[in-house]
C-alpha cells in the first residue's frame, strides 16, 4: 500500500494560494534540498483539477529542469469529476475519492502531492492523507485561499521540524490517532 504525502508552501497566516507572488525570495538551496528529496521519493503524483489545468499549461512545453522532466514523465492521478480528456501525458482522471483509495492500495511507494488544497481537506476527511509536510514562510500574505478553511477538526501529530538558513520552517505531521 502507497502513502499519500502532501507538501505545501505556505505562509504564516495559513495562505497556500499563489505562491509564485511570495515564496521565491525564500527558495535556496536548502529548500532545493528538501522539494528535490520529496520529488525523489515519489512513485505518482496527485493533483486536483485546478492545479492540473495550471500544470499541464505549463510543464509540457517547460526547460526548467530537472523539474520539467520529471512532472512530464511521472505517473499523474487528478481527482476530478469534470476532467475528461486530459492532454498532459501519463495522466489518469480519478472521479472519486474511492478512486484515490484504490490506486493507494494498488500503489507500492509515495503519492505526492503539491498544492491542490481542496483535494488535501478531502483526503484527510477520508483518511487518506498520510504525511502533510509544510514549508513555514516567514511572511504574512494577509489573504488567499487559506490551507484549512470550514473543516472539521483533525488532530495532528509533529513528526519532523527544523528551521532552513532563510527562516522558513520545515514541518511534517501525521494523522493522530
Amino acid at each position: 500500500m502507497g502513502r499519500i504525502i502532501s507538501n505545501f508552501f505556505i505562509s504564516l497566516d495559513g495562505v497556500v494560494e499563489a505562491p509564485d507572488k511570495w515564496h521565491f525570495p525564500y527558495f535556496d538551496d536548502d529548500m532545493g534540498a528538501v522539494v528535490s528529496d520529496g520529488m525523489a521519493a515519489n512513485t505518482a503524483f496527485l493533483m486536483g483539477r485546478t492545479l492540473y489545468d495550471e500544470w499541464a499549461a505549463y510543464w509540457p512545453e517547460s526547460t526548467d529542469e530537472p523539474f520539467a522532466s520529471h512532472f512530464n514523465e511521472a505517473t499523474k492521478y487528478v481527482l476530478s469529476s469534470s476532467l475528461t480528456d486530459p492532454a498532459w501525458q501519463n495522466t489518469t482522471v480519478l472521479r472519486d475519492v474511492e478512486a484515490v483509495r484504490r490506486i493507494k492500495d494498488a500503489t507500492d511507494g509515495d503519492i505526492g502531492m503539491s498544492g491542490s488544497a481542496t483535494t488535501v481537506r478531502r483526503l484527510l476527511a477520508g483518511g487518506l492523507l498520510d504525511e502533510l509536510r509544510l514549508l513555514v514562510h516567514p511572511i504574512v500574505v494577509g489573504r488567499g485561499q487559506r490551507l484549512f478553511e470550514d473543516t472539521a477538526t483533525h488532530k495532528l501529530a509533529l513528526t519532523r521540524s527544523r528551521t532552513l538558513s532563510s527562516g522558513v520552517l520545515d514541518l511534517a505531521y501525521t494523522p493522530a490517532s
